[in-house]
């Protein structure tokens, strides 16, 4: 198995002044990295993970899966050793999920809510589960997919580089088919494009970086919330893998940052087909999905007005830092939620065990002095 064509673009999206993505395409290893952080400390954290990616070669030896891992760790080690030295980064950490290719197998490494995804013979795989809150809301069976796309905290990871001095990091492997697509992403991709989108643009791009700019574009015409961040790679029969980097890119999405390389290279054939039948039309499902957002919002409104001043729950804001809410956790628009901060922790989320986070994100709606007690005892064992 070869690599036959590889691309990577990282856009700042439309509401966020700042890029604190970064990505890595150094075949046969690709990687991207989502940052978080105050100022501009996600950034430091996301650039500090991409440069051990480039610069760690002690693991090279090892069986992909294992190597991918020791990557991931340094890449830990030194995100956690800068925080814990560099008062302006205290409390960064990154997402980060990798790739790297050996033959037909594909080694993935994952921390974090950053995705990576197959498409193979007409079908986009999902291979990497989320860590974050409502992933793990969804996987107990506490809120369904629906109800998380509202969620306050949707973009809150319980599973981060650099916030611990130890991580734990998923790996699989998996094994590649003749013309599959991989796909690497941030989470800036997947909250403004549903997986169906992505599949057709994927399969209606003439080319791996014309696919990159497709999904970039989407990302931004979805409302481009957050930084948006894809590499893609592919693989056919063959025993030659390109050795030279062919894209790399500083995270900052600049075109003219990213040199092109691939002129002449063969079209992965999952893009190259061509669609059978007509569109799915896509309008019933949107009329639907505004129609239950109507009636939830008009079902919620007595509550709310009642929970905006007396009730309090639990969450995380947006930098994973644990918090007290005044209100209810709906947002009604990407922008109104119907609940304001109260308390705001220096506890993250991800400093929580599984169990405790359930336990306390459990969004019962209570007293102030209540949630308060419920934050103040873990600030005991978790704050230094």
């Amino acid at each position: 198995m070869r690599l036959t064509d590889s691309a990577g673009r990282s856009d700042p999206g439309r509401k966020r002044r700042r890029n604190e993505d970064t990505f890595v395409l150094e075949p046969p290893l690709f990687a991207v990295a989502d940052g978080m952080g105050g100022a501009q400390a996600g950034e430091v954290a996301s650039r500090i993970a991409a440069a051990a990616f480039r610069e760690f070669h002690d693991a090279d030896q090892l069986a992909p899966p294992e190597r991918v891992n020791a990557i991931i760790q340094e890449a830990n080690r030194r995100i956690y050793e800068r925080a814990q030295t560099d008062a302006g980064a205290s409390g960064m950490g990154t997402t980060v999920t990798a790739a790297i290719v050996q033959g037909d197998q594909i080694a993935i490494g994952h921390v974090g809510d950053s995705r990576a995804y197959r498409l193979s013979e007409g079908r986009l795989e999902q291979l990497t589960d989320d860590h974050s809150l409502v992933a793990d809301l969804i996987r107990t069976g506490r809120l369904t997919p629906e109800q998380a796309e509202a969620h306050p905290q949707r973009s809150v990871i319980t599973r981060a580089l650099g916030t611990d001095s130890e991580v734990d990091v998923d790996t699989r492997t998996v094994e590649a088919q003749p013309g599959d697509v991989f796909l690497l992403c941030s989470d800036g991709l997947t909250t403004m494009v549903p997986d169906e989108r992505i599949l057709e643009l994927l399969q209606g791009s003439a080319s791996l970086e014309q696919a990159a700019k497709a999904l970039v574009k989407a990302a931004n015409k979805g409302g481009g919330e957050d930084n948006i961040t894809v590499v893609l790679f592919a693989v056919e029969n063959g025993d030659a893998a390109l050795e030279e980097t062919m894209v790399r890119g500083d995270g900052r999405g600049r075109d003219e940052e990213l040199e092109d390389t691939l002129a002449g290279l063969e079209v992965p054939p999952q893009l190259r087909q061509a669609k059978a039948g007509a569109r799915r039309r896509r309008w019933p499902r949107r009329l639907l999905y505004a129609l239950a957002a109507l009636a939830a919002v008009t079902a919620l409104i007595a509550g709310g007005l009642w929970g905006l001043s007396r009730a309090y729950f639990v969450g995380a804001d947006n930098e994973g830092n644990v918090a007290v809410y005044q209100g209810i956790p709906f947002d009604f628009t990407e922008s109104v939620g119907l609940y304001r901060e109260r308390y705001v922790s220096r506890l993250q989320a991800s400093q929580l065990s599984p169990a405790e986070r359930k336990e306390l994100f459990d969004h019962e709606l209570v007293s102030y002095d209540e949630a308060l007690a419920r934050v103040r005892r873990y600030e005991e064992e978790g704050i230094p």
